[in-house]
């Protein structure tokens, strides 16, 4: 009997010279394998290559979400962090900073971060605050800011209305 594949088969029938055959009668149980016998067949190989393709797949688009999902974190970090020192900057100075330029100048931030999304510190859209009416000389400053890119999140809102 001949295994292949965890089951067992009939041997072949192939002629096997008399004089390669040895007298001891331990060597006639040895097991002939069969070329017919021998590998995988098309099928089987065709079965694990397709299931290792699904999960290739499944895994880059896991890998792509992963990414997006970190970009997005650090956009809600990056938007969190410019808001506060906006809001700190008008607690201490009584008026909305000019740029965000003026924010690194004055020591709120250590620089204006890069948007994630566009790879670049000057695509953040800046939000003018409203005229004061106390002081209508005074020119108005940034009063939010929101992201450059036009791409839509995960949860099918814009980045630009964050």
């Amino acid at each position: 009997m001949v295994r292949r594949l965890g089951q067992w088969c009939a041997p072949s029938t192939r002629q096997i010279d008399k004089s390669s055959q040895s007298s001891n009668p331990a060597d006639s149980q040895i097991l002939k394998f069969s070329n017919s016998q021998i590998g995988f067949t098309l099928i089987e190989l065709l079965v694990v290559a397709s299931i290792l393709v699904v999960l290739a797949s499944l895994g880059l688009v896991q890998y792509k979400n992963g990414v997006t999902r970190a970009r997005e974190a650090t956009l809600k970090t990056d938007l969190f962090n410019m808001r506060d020192a906006i809001d700190q900057y008008y607690a201490d100075k009584g008026m909305y900073p000019g740029t965000l330029d003026e924010l690194v100048s004055s020591g709120y931030l250590r620089r204006v971060p890069d948007d994630p999304f566009t790879n670049s510190n000057s695509t953040w859209q800046t939000i003018q605050s409203e005229p004061d009416a106390s002081n209508p000389t005074a020119a108005p400053g940034v009063y939010d800011v929101k992201s450059g890119s036009d791409a839509t999140a995960l949860d099918s809102t814009k980045y630009a209305d964050w």
